[in-house]
């Protein structure tokens, strides 16, 4: 007889874990559609040194066909019924993700489950994929923004896995094998490692029902993540010709990740200085008061124990030290003088109603939830958040502005023509 499943619940989601090491989150809301997602603990840095590319080449062939589906089925199984199955890469994870009319929950958990468990790899259909992915590279080249910021990781990381680039590399891709797929799967895709996030108008007793029959039954199987901690390295600052028309420009350096306590002041400075609004700080001097560039942006992005922090803007290059010079100029002010507590209660508010406005994307929720899951084992409520941004002080932007906004610590890359 099989053990229980061991259960959890909050006010907002509901929460067990089978005994393979299986887990699942469920939160219960009351829209048309169910968005739903299985995330692996697996991506770009988990790679060997002759693997570049494997986790996101397995992301292309999950879907090529199973032990009772050709990749016809797989693909129709849901299309046929109105839904939506997608998946992508990222350098610490893969998600297969899916949305579809709540009858539909049975269909799209057991598809979920036969991809992820019985993807067969066909040797055939790897072939034909492996042109698709080499057009991909080819077209993420074209894009000098996509190219300007895998790059500027790869340098910032150099010597780490976070440095690889998630397509992995023209050779890499030619040479890939069936083979080297299976290996990775079988190395990474382990019950223990895996999570299945759900939002949606559906009771938990059918969410745990329906996923025990289609996860929770499967064989335990045992992951090799053995993550090799990130040790800073020394800034660099290299400027590229390109085929390019503007000058794009990046600079940043690496900070704490996800479970740091800092990760809530470095996303409201990132959204201070160059966030998604028009009212940040470098849009409104360095776009509307000088009109220097038309794209300029902030972002802190977090690994699991690493992070990145970077400004990036795009300018003629007649524009170009001038915009460098004010955007350090932006940078002074913030180590050198705190917000005013006007200035920190608006960045408050802006921050909350960003927070807010995410909650009205079903996808958004499920990702985050099942993200937090996977990683620690816990989710944050609305209100623990909410609270942790009210507990940010300006000397605390202060201190984070003072530690990533440092000239001496920054590197550059630039691109121009």
């Amino acid at each position: 007889m099989n053990a229980p499943a061991i259960e959890a619940h909050a006010d907002e989601f509901r929460t067990a874990q089978f005994p393979n090491g299986f887990r699942i989150i469920h939160k219960q809301v009351d829209r048309p559609v169910i968005h739903c997602g299985l995330v692996v603990n697996a991506g770009t840095r988990d790679e060997g040194p002759a693997e570049a590319g494997a986790a996101h080449f397995i992301e292309h062939t999950l879907f090529k066909g199973t032990r009772k589906r050709k990749a016809y089925h797989v693909l129709n199984r849901l299309d046929s019924v109105g839904g939506e199955v997608n998946a992508y890469t990222s350098k610490e994870d893969t998600w297969l993700v899916s949305a579809f009319l709540p009858e539909h929950l049975d269909r799209a958990l057991e598809l979920l489950s036969d991809i992820t468990f019985e993807a067969t790899f066909p040797e055939k259909e790897i072939i034909k994929e492996r042109d698709v992915i080499l057009d991909e590279l080819h077209s993420y080249w074209d894009s000098p923004v996509d190219a300007l910021f895998d790059e500027f990781e790869e340098r910032l990381f150099a010597g780490h896995p976070l440095a690889g680039n998630i397509l992995g590399t023209e050779d890499s891709v030619a040479g890939m094998t069936r083979d080297t797929l299976l290996g990775f799967v079988d190395r990474h895709y382990g019950t223990e490692e895996m999570v299945v996030s759900i939002v949606g108008p559906v009771e938990w007793k059918r969410v745990r029902t329906l996923c025990e029959r289609h996860f929770g039954e499967r064989p335990m199987r045992k992951a090799d993540l053995l993550r090799k901690p990130f040790h800073p390295i020394s800034p660099f600052d290299v400027r590229l010709e390109k085929d390019v028309h503007q000058v794009h420009h990046v600079m940043g350096c690496a900070t704490v990740g996800h479970d740091h306590p800092d990760r809530v002041g470095l996303a409201m400075l990132a959204n201070l200085l160059g966030g998604p609004t028009m009212n940040s700080r470098l849009s409104l001097n360095i776009r509307e008061r000088y009109g220097l560039a038309y794209n300029i942006e902030c972002a802190y992005t977090p690994y699991t124990d690493s992070g990145v922090f970077s400004v990036y803007f795009g300018t003629d290059a007649k524009f170009h030290s001038k915009a460098e010079r004010l955007i350090y100029k932006e940078f002074r002010q913030l180590r050198e003088r705190p917000l005013g507590q006007r200035q920190l209660t608006e960045l408050k508010r802006q921050v909350l109603g960003h927070i807010a406005l995410g909650q009205d994307s079903g996808n958004s929720v499920m990702t985050s939830l099942g993200k937090s899951y996977l990683l620690y084992n816990r989710v944050e409520s609305l209100a623990s958040v909410f609270a942790a941004i009210e507990a940010v002080t300006a000397e605390d932007l202060q201190r984070l502005a003072q530690d990533v906004l440092q000239p001496d610590g920054l590197s550059h890359l630039v691109y121009r023509g």
